[in-house]
């Protein structure tokens, strides 16, 4: 078994173990509406993560194409501590995949869920490393836009990763306006909910809200659909909760900061990631 990671039965839609193309599939670590992910190995015995798209979804266009994209951008990123390693993408018995480097490790919301020793004894090293990804990321120009606590791994020895760019989007220097706005409502910005023009201030928001979550054990906006967390985000005066009442533990600059990432209106949070990564490293920086 992967460290952390719940191995799930396959989904009787072809994701089993078994020969694909020249890589042998192992274990399933886990399997999403789009995708599976895999412990892979070579003819050579050395071993991946192989993400590969669901067989029912072999001919599905758009689909398809989301997965390419984001195994596009993870190839164009320099590497960095902070990103998953890219090694190649390509298709095998006409089934698209994506083979990056093999992690022992749990995504966050996992660990958060079973209060991992390794998420609580970390949580000012995780925020630091989450600020940075991102920040690299934006850097090398794009937006995330699906930045949350299961798109973040970390390893068996504490190392933080960000995955999944499938809904990842130039930025060009000007909020722009998307042909779709798919993502996940709790961590989505007001202005995705409203379809409005986004730009990088969307993925502060959402690290605003993956911060809240993993010092409180809450979501700041804790309902499900999309028009219910804009009625939260919009109408804040009887609803919303500060991160120091449900954790007093929280430093008040800290609360702060998490707070103008929060901003409804996206002038008034952090500009740039830098910004943001200056700060939280000047509250929470460990050696």
């Amino acid at each position: 078994m992967v460290f952390g990671v719940k191995i799930f039965p396959n989904d009787n839609l072809g994701d089993k173990p078994g020969k694909f193309g020249r890589f042998y599939l192992h274990d399933l670590i886990n399997s999403g509406g789009m995708a599976s992910l895999w412990v892979a190995t070579d003819q050579a015995d050395n071993t991946y993560t192989l993400r590969r798209l669901h067989s029912r979804l072999k001919y599905n266009l758009k689909a398809r194409s989301q997965f390419l994209h984001g195994c596009k951008v993870l190839a164009s990123l320099p590497p960095h501590e902070g990103m998953v390693r890219y090694i190649e993408h390509g298709r095998a018995k006409g089934t698209l995949y994506l083979l990056m480097e093999y992690l022992e490790c749990s995504n966050l919301k996992l660990m958060l869920a079973r209060n991992d020793p390794i998420f609580t004894e970390n949580v000012a090293a995780i925020l630091i490393d989450a600020a940075v990804a991102l920040e690299h990321l934006h850097n090398n120009g794009y937006m995330h836009l699906d930045f949350k606590p299961e798109n973040i791994i970390i390893t068996r020895s504490g190392s933080l990763k960000l995955v999944d760019f499938d809904l990842a989007q130039p930025i060009v220097g000007k909020p722009i306006k998307l042909k779709t706005y798919p993502g996940t409502p709790a961590y989505m910005a007001p202005e995705q909910l409203l379809r409005k023009e986004v730009d990088q201030r969307t993925d502060i928001f959402a690290f605003g809200v993956t911060a809240y979550e993993l010092l409180t054990y809450q979501k700041p906006f804790p309902v499900e659909s999309p028009a219910e967390v804009l009625q939260l985000q919009l109408n804040r005066q009887n609803t919303f909760v500060m991160p120091r009442q449900l954790n007093p533990d929280i430093p008040a600059p800290l609360e702060k900061v998490i707070l103008k990432c929060l901003e409804t209106e996206p002038d008034k949070r952090y500009p740039i990631m830098s910004s943001l990564v200056h700060d939280l490293k000047s509250i929470l920086y460990v050696e």
